[in-house]
């Protein structure tokens, strides 16, 4: 059965650096959107739900420091 791959709607759509998810059994599957023939990563529905917790808490923010003017 294939996937349903999903792309952020940020997403320009001109195959930038773009992740595609798809809904899996019991949790989630992320692959590059420019290679979408080779590896992809598996996550739990736990593991997912944390992640996305971490992005909205703006764990993955980078510093302030580094963001060039």
């Amino acid at each position: 059965m294939a996937l349903a791959w999903h792309r952020s709607t940020y997403s320009s759509g001109e195959g930038g650096m773009c992740v595609e998810v798809a809904h899996v059994d019991g949790g989630v599957a992320v692959r590059d959107s420019t290679a979408p023939l080779r590896a992809l990563l598996l996550f739990s529905g736990a593991e997912w739900d944390a992640f996305l917790a971490g992005v909205r808490n703006g764990e993955f923010d980078a510093p302030a420091s580094s963001i060039a003017p």
